[in-house]
């Protein structure tokens, strides 16, 4: 395996260098922005959608779902292609791809469209929010690499939170349109992609002989769908104990065992195995998973909350959200430099976790007259406990491994993230459905009363979701982030090291 001979930005370096690191991260952080914020701008956008293109209520929670199938299932596989092929073309491939869907959606003309188009949407999502990360890990070492991680844990966060808003400015005006909710990211992805050719470089690892596990990335893709389908649809379409929900457990313990197999006799798995069972990668995944449960939950039932229960507007329940924005860009910010300099992990991804579970605590108070100050304080504990512990999960797993595996180990982390979000998410709404309708049974006066009654109870459970993050941080070893690429290089204070002019 050799090196092509591009050159490769790293964040170390004079002035002039570190410029350029932070040129180039401007293309992919745009990139990332506008996939992330394709995945929560149409919530509030939704019913406008959906009564314009006249479709059902299975067609309206396909929209979401769709999204969030092709990102979660597609994530590992372009993980493991950046092991293998060019990071940079990839990281286009994937902006094209998510520009591609996002065209199509604008011009959807009926609801089964729109969900064809956001299928292909959310293939470029998730190529997008797997290479970037991994790109960033390709030029940037661990040491100085959380500095940087704060851009991106900002980034994410706030795109996923702002989304709603974003959503809701645009339906709210006039002469705009929920088309904008698709069309309007298109200027900054084409500029990113602009950007990404113009200031990546990354050297390329080339092999000799390429094997794909197709067949792995076929079965996973395969069983996490099912197992997605059933999440989204039981208790709804159909009850628990049902034949519907035998044959897709079924079905997804049948995908998922195969893939299990092949993964471990394929000479290039999509998912490594000795990866999964390494302590530090297993710790991270709990944690992460926490972490993007909690994100998923504040975006999707704060902005309800807001609308539904106490009756203000899409937007102005965008706004209500401000503090847990600011908690996620200052802490993110903040940590990572403090990381930057101390190089020791634990303390934040800790202090992160307890923020995190605090934060909900305080939200399970919530009900349909809870004070708005109330609410703000434990909203921007939420912020610092997201952006604290979002990317700092994904950076103890890149510590630890070889160039050769970042793209995999990466994403493995990353995909566990999301397919926890996508769980967490839809459980908690069919608890919250089901409270609501209990509420208005027993005799509330209106379902507004019962929604924001019930509301506090998904948020004590995603309190203890969190609460998990916190054992995985304390069961976490001791991480010291190195401050070279490789892990078996030499520090660079080491008397060996050839220093760079």
């Amino acid at each position: 395996m050799s090196a092509a001979p591009e050159r490769t930005a790293t964040a170390e370096g004079p002035p002039g260098v570190q410029r350029q690191v932070l040129v180039a991260l401007s293309g992919l952080l745009s990139a990332l922005f506008v996939a992330t914020l394709s995945s929560t701008v149409v919530s509030t956008a939704l019913p406008k959608m959906i009564g314009d293109l006249h479709g059902s209520q299975t067609q309206y929670t396909w929209v979401v779902t769709a999204t969030l199938l092709s990102t979660t299932a597609t994530t590992p596989i372009w993980g493991k292609c950046a092991d293998l092929f060019s990071k940079k073309r990839l990281v286009q491939i994937a902006v094209l791809v998510f520009i591609a869907g996002s065209v199509a959606a604008g011009l959807s003309q009926n609801a089964g469209q729109l969900i064809g188009a956001r299928v292909l949407q959310g293939v470029g999502v998730g190529g997008v929010q797997a290479l970037v990360q991994i790109a960033i890990a390709a030029m940037i070492p661990p040491r100085e690499r959380g500095r940087y991680s704060a851009y991106l844990s900002g980034v994410t966060s706030l795109s996923t939170i702002g989304g709603p808003l974003l959503g809701g400015l645009i339906v709210d005006t006039d002469w705009l349109g929920w088309r904008w909710c698709f069309l309007i990211s298109l200027p900054v992805a084409v500029a990113s992609l602009l950007l990404v050719q113009r200031t990546l470089h990354l050297p390329v690892h080339r092999r000799e002989q390429v094997r794909i596990d197709y067949l792995g990335a076929a079965l996973i893709a395969s069983g996490v769908s099912v197992l997605l389908i059933w999440i989204s649809f039981v208790d709804a379409s159909f009850a628990w104990l049902s034949w519907q929900t035998g044959a897709l457990l079924a079905a997804t313990a049948l995908l998922l065992g195969g893939a299990l197999w092949v993964e471990s006799r394929a000479a290039e798995p999509i998912v490594p195995l000795p990866i999964l069972r390494q302590r530090t990668t297993v710790l991270a995944i709990l944690g992460s998973l926490a972490a993007g449960t909690a994100m998923f939950a504040a975006s999707v039932y704060l902005s309800q909350y807001f609308q539904v229960s106490r009756g203000y507007s899409a937007t102005q329940a965008g706004l209500l959200t401000i503090p847990m924005m600011g908690g996620v860009l200052v802490s993110s910010i903040a940590a990572g430099r403090l990381l930057s300099r101390s190089g020791k992990l634990k303390p934040f991804v800790l202090t992160g976790s307890v923020l995190l579970t605090l934060g909900f605590a305080g939200l399970a108070l919530t009900d349909h007259r809870t004070s708005l100050v109330l609410m703000s304080v434990a909203m921007l504990f939420v912020g610092c406990g997201v952006g604290m512990t979002m990317q700092n999960f994904v950076l103890v797993v890149q510590n630890s491994v070889p160039m050769k595996d970042i793209g995999t180990a990466s994403t493995t982390v990353t995909f566990f993230r999301t397919l926890g979000g996508t769980f967490g998410v839809t459980i908690l709404g069919a608890v919250l459905a089901r409270q609501v309708s209990e509420k208005t049974t027993a005799g509330h006066e209106s379902s507004a009363v019962a929604y924001g009654d019930a509301t506090g109870l998904i948020f004590l459970i995603c309190a203890g979701i969190a609460a998990l993050g916190i054992v995985a941080a304390v069961l976490l070893k001791p991480v010291t982030l190195r401050a070279s690429l490789e892990p078996a290089a030499r520090e660079p204070d080491a008397p060996t090291e050839q220093q760079g002019p």
